[in-house]
């Protein structure tokens, strides 16, 4: 079955090191927003920045956090994770600090955003969805890594889920 991913991300230090792991061609990925359409979803306020994202949930059978130095515990992450959770997606994390941004800077290791998240009965997200931080400092080897072991990591996320039912 072809998987469908959705990316959630910090748009701001983090759209380049996203773009270069959407563009793997590992699977079909949510189509990113330019600066200006984020500009006009954002303008909308907090309902229409949940009815951008909803939407572009939609369809898709996995999400996957971007992980960089200042994801864990923003707003709209945390949405994200909880409405890929309560929709049944598959869910992981990939720490992307290692790929060079525009500039050619690397970023430090950002906290685990699944910390954030409770879950029912106790405990947060963290103790169920996989992260997975390539073992490399150089920014083509974590690109590599990434791009050979992401679609075991999205079979895994969705049969993870499954458990979760």
């Amino acid at each position: 079955m072809a998987r469908r991913a959705f990316y959630s991300f910090h748009y701001a230090p983090d759209n380049w090191r996203a773009g270069q792991v959407r563009n793997m061609g590992v699977i079909d990925g949510d189509k990113p927003a330019s600066d200006n359409d984020w500009e006009t979803v954002t303008k909308g306020g907090d309902a229409a920045i949940q009815r951008w994202i909803d939407n572009q949930l939609d369809g898709k059978s996995v999400a996957i956090v971007l992980i960089g130095a200042n994801t864990a515990g923003r707003k709209w992450i945390n949405y994200e994770i909880k409405k890929a959770w309560s929709d049944k997606k598959g869910l992981l994390g990939i720490h992307v600090h290692n790929i060079k941004d525009v500039n050619s800077a690397q970023a430090t290791k950002g906290g685990n955003p699944f910390l954030w998240v409770p879950v029912s009965g106790g405990g947060n997200l963290s103790s169920i969805v996989k992260t997975y931080d390539p073992p490399y400092t150089t920014s083509t080897d974590v690109y590599n890594y990434i791009k050979t072991n992401l679609s075991g990591w999205i079979e895994t996320a969705v049969s993870n889920r499954n458990n979760y039912v």
